[in-house]
């Protein structure tokens, strides 16, 4: 009888190790499995989970990593509409990722005290002077203060316009155009050139070097490679 109550203690461990292993839910081998899945579903344009173990708890050994962007994968290729939208986009995707029209350079130590497309275009020239020393580039498309003093202007704006995400995308329209946008679309201007002036434009776009045009200025590098890009390119002129 001893002997028995022996065996019957040593199996019940194997027994709970056995439920754990095959219950719904609790399985080592098919719960990992199917949370990448369900990830992967639930985050595929141009998303990824960061762990096999994303449906465990929260701060627990296995809690889940925050999702980023997937680097090969700029937002234009899924874009939809004209050229012009899907060059906003890819640019969106080279300079300010998801804080969109809302970014701040993330340089700048003082930021302003409300987000960008709530603030008007006098209030951000005042943050701007009241923070020298620090970078101002502000916006979806990051307008570094000279520049968007000068659209400002080129577009007769009053100080008391809001800075809105489409009086963003009225001012980044004037820098497509400035670059070549309509000679490029109507084949007077090379792919190459046009890309290489948008690069000199924005700084998360590759030169044909395959670097920023403002390399390691304010911690400026490429967002892409110039082959993302050139396929990038490739897709948006074509359309």
């Amino acid at each position: 009888m001893i002997r028995l109550a022996i065996i019957l203690l040593a199996f019940v461990p194997c027994i709970a190790w056995a439920e754990m292993f095959t219950a719904p839910g609790r399985t080592l081998l098919r719960a990992p499995t199917g949370a990448l899945i369900q990830v992967r579903a639930e985050n595929g344009a141009g998303r990824i989970g960061a762990s096999l173990f994303t449906g465990h708890t929260a701060g627990s050994l296995f809690a889940p990593l925050p999702t980023r962007l997937t680097p090969d994968l700029p937002p234009s290729v899924k874009s939809r509409g004209t050229a012009v939208q899907k060059l906003r986009d890819l640019i969106q995707y080279a300079e300010s990722r998801r804080d969109g029209y809302d970014a701040v350079q993330h340089g700048a130590r003082i930021k302003p005290t409300k987000p960008p497309t709530q603030m008007t275009l006098a209030e951000i020239n005042q943050w701007i002077d009241a923070t020298p020393g620090q970078p101002h580039a502000i916006g979806r498309y990051q307008f570094i203060p000279k520049t968007l003093r000068s659209l400002v202007k080129q577009l007769g704006l009053r100080e008391t316009t809001r800075f809105s995400p489409d009086v963003q995308d009225q001012l980044a329209d004037i820098l497509l155009g400035q670059a070549g946008l309509h000679a490029a679309q109507s084949g007077l201007m090379t792919r190459k050139t046009f890309m290489n002036n948008l690069a000199k434009i924005w700084a998360g776009l590759p030169t044909a070097t395959g670097k920023s045009y403002y390399h390691g200025y304010a911690g400026n590098k490429a967002a892409l490679t110039w082959d993302q890009y050139e396929a990038e390119m490739r897709n948006i002129l074509s359309g």
